[in-house]
């Protein structure tokens, strides 16, 4: 039996809470084909395009996720680019293409 949701003070009821490796198995598909794609990209430019939701701890979930697509050879680093993220300050942010494996289709 799971416990009741307590509704926030505005009467909104907060959406569940998710686990890092459920977030992942929902995100990764996406990255997985922008990096079929071949075309550079960021994190948020990826996750902005296809409304992806925000990890449990987004400090640290999203370099977590972006460098668990590096060791498995899906994406690599290209560049430094300026932050599009409007709450992003402009910040240098990663800029990854996907590597040659993975724009063949045999890594996924």
């Amino acid at each position: 039996m799971t416990a009741p949701v307590q509704p926030a003070l505005d009467g909104t009821v907060p959406a569940p809470a998710v686990d890092y490796h459920s977030w992942v198995d929902a995100v990764r598909p996406a990255f997985v084909a922008a990096a079929r794609s071949g075309r550079r990209f960021t994190t948020y430019e990826v996750a902005d395009e296809h409304q992806l939701p925000e990890p449990p701890n987004p400090r640290a979930d999203w370099g977590n996720f972006t460098q668990s697509l590096v060791r498995d050879r899906v994406i690599e680093h290209v560049a430094f680019e300026r932050s599009s993220r409007p709450t992003g300050e402009r910040s240098a942010v990663s800029v990854w293409r996907g590597t040659r494996a993975a724009q063949a289709g045999r890594i996924a």
